[in-house]
């Protein structure tokens, strides 16, 4: 069992609350009370899990864990990111998982991608050059290319070349779309399909291949501790490929709203992404998004036996999350998926 501390920057996020919970064996974010300081299925037991936001409100629900610190980051203050990172110890491990969805348009990408997918890591990598630290794990997006069709993949492939260029002990993941209860996914078609008498669907026909969250969570964990994992980069998903129109027809079946589904044309799904873009509250869908979907979100190849991972099905975990049904059903999927 390793002892490494680790910092999660994006830590209060969707996925980063999930893997600060599965590393301080606390069941806030995955109903999973794992102990890892008593449970010899957990391969690292953290002294310190420091989780790095923006927003230390955005973490609030991390605080109760043991051993977790919460500290507000800006993305342009060298100086607090170089005493987070070197209050690691030379062996700590940094883990990046900052991302955007939307963001305004530009060439090759705008502000908002430029400074989450290419300023960030290159600042990461300098400052864990700074202070020593030699291990970062980085997030990235299944399809990310310098040359990609959207701003999203190409700043994520920027990204991912600065990672492989910084010298360091690094690993990159690319995940398919992550699902979870508490996802902005599957839950977001299933709400819309309680409000809405048809569902007029952009990309009906784009690819993916759903991964739960915690299966990305556990090929985090087991990446801290593998050294086979460094200097890799892997993709990740699920055990199933899905269209976009079957994942929105499941959530509306399994939410108990199924709704009738009309494929857009092209022309008519950039004027409604160009529509609900500039939506109040922040955009729903974008443009960028369209062009993201030209390319099928699946793997191309079987994932890595060394990251240790038997991925859950979309049907099992969701069935009842979007019912609303047998919540102990969940929990115990959950439980299950940290020691596999």
């Amino acid at each position: 069992m390793q002892t490494s501390n680790v910092l999660v920057i994006g830590g209060a996020g969707f996925i980063g609350s999930h893997l600060v919970s599965r590393l301080a064996g606390a069941a806030s974010a995955s109903g999973a009370p794992l102990d890892p300081a008593t449970n010899p299925d957990s391969p690292i037991a953290p002294d310190r899990i420091i989780v790095g936001t923006r927003n230390i409100e955005h973490a609030q629900h991390l605080l109760l864990l043991p051993r977790v610190e919460v500290v507000e980051l800006g993305l342009a203050d060298d100086a607090v990111l170089d005493d987070a990172i070197g209050s690691l110890g030379v062996d700590g491990i940094v883990v990046n998982l900052v991302g955007v969805l939307h963001g305004d348009r530009g060439e090759p990408y705008g502000p908002q991608f430029a400074a989450a997918h290419v300023y960030l890591p290159r600042q990461l990598a300098d400052a864990c050059k700074r202070t020593g630290v030699r291990r970062l794990i980085h997030m990235s997006a299944l399809g990310a290319d310098v040359e990609g069709p959207s701003m999203y993949l190409r700043s994520k492939g920027e990204g991912e070349r600065i990672v492989r260029d910084s010298g360091l002990d690094w690993t990159i993941f690319r995940p398919s779309v992550v699902f979870g209860p508490d996802d902005h996914f599957l839950n977001l078609f299933a709400q819309l399909q309680q409000m809405a008498p048809v569902v007029p669907l952009a990309c009906a026909h784009a690819r993916f291949q759903p991964v739960f969250v915690m299966d990305v969570v556990q090929a985090f964990v087991n990446a801290m501790v593998n050294p086979e994992t460094v200097g890799q980069t892997y993709d990740i998903g699920g055990p199933q490929v899905y269209t976009l129109e079957e994942l929105v027809r499941f959530a509306g079946q399994a939410s108990g709203h199924p709704r009738p589904v009309i494929a857009l044309p092209d022309a008519l799904a950039r004027i409604q992404a160009a529509v609900l873009e500039h939506m109040p509250g922040g955009a729903v869908l974008s443009r960028d998004n369209l062009d993201s979907m030209r390319l099928d979100n699946v793997l191309a190849h079987p994932m890595a036996s060394e990251l240790g991972l038997h991925p859950v099905s979309l049907e099992v975990v969701m069935t009842d999350v979007l019912s609303g049904r047998n919540r102990d059903n969940v929990l115990q999927v959950m439980r299950g998926s940290v020691h596999r």
